[in-house]
């Protein structure tokens, strides 16, 4: 069987639809979405809307990202503590929960935060962040004594996750495989193209890669510089060229 693995899309439809059509060609079989479908992007409701199209789907399996949780229950308590760290970011999650419905936030709200799965005799956790919790980062050149205390609760052969916008994966001394796949609508990169892993498992055996995906970035930037709120050109040009993981 052959699995996609996504996540971390923030609203980027074009890099969304460029992925999807690149997991086709690649004839995979379930697409796995680790969340994070709409903050600080271009198009967040239509974003959304896919998503939840897909989701209507069973061989589409879907959790909640941490910035699901912000919109779902964004309130002014919540971007006055954000806007103290990160004004840009906390200038977008304003304009998303305005531009997001209602019915959209209650189907954020209700994702699950995690997702355990057993296929063909391997078992699959899903997560955002870490085991541990959804804004937990698991960077590449972690040491491994790190992400094995992070997993140390889990028996899942293997630990995917998003969150940080930089693949990478680790192999432990507990034989746990821990992946991070990688952003499709904002990746941490001074390439500008979508990333997302590919499993396949064949009779117990398992394989894991990465999918680098190029897509109409400046499409993508032109629309998020159109949405005009505070920062906005900030997060455009991060999209084109991110040389930090949030804008400065």
């Amino acid at each position: 069987m052959k699995i996609a693995v996504i996540s971390d899309i923030h609203g980027n439809m074009q890099a969304l639809d460029a992925v999807l059509e690149e997991i086709k060609k690649e004839k995979c079989e379930k697409i796995f979405c680790l969340g994070d479908l709409a903050m600080a992007g271009p198009e967040p409701a239509k974003t959304i809307e896919k998503i939840r199209d897909l989701s209507k789907n069973s061989d589409f399996t879907l959790i909640q990202g941490n910035t699901d949780e912000m919109i779902a229950n964004c309130d002014n308590r919540m971007v006055h503590l954000l806007e103290e760290n990160n004004p840009v970011m906390a200038h977008a999650l304003e304009c998303d929960a305005v531009d997001v419905s209602d019915v959209q936030k209650e189907f954020l709200r209700e994702l699950p935060k995690q997702k355990e799965l057993e296929i063909e005799g391997v078992k699959i956790l899903l997560v955002h962040g870490s085991p541990r919790k959804n804004n937990e980062n698991i960077y590449p050149d972690l040491p491994i004594e790190e992400i094995e205390e992070m997993i140390a609760q889990t028996n899942a052969d293997v630990i995917f996750c998003g969150h940080t916008h930089v693949p990478c994966g680790y192999q432990t001394n507990t034989k746990q495989t821990v992946v991070n796949v990688g952003s499709v609508g904002r990746p941490f990169s001074q390439e500008p193209k979508s990333c997302f892993a590919i499993l396949e498992i064949k009779n117990g055996e398992f394989e894991i890669s990465h999918k680098l995906v190029p897509y109409d970035v400046q499409k993508a930037a032109e629309i998020l510089r159109e949405r005009q709120f505070e920062g906005a050109d900030k997060l455009a040009q991060m999209l084109i060229c991110a040389t930090s993981r949030y804008p400065q």
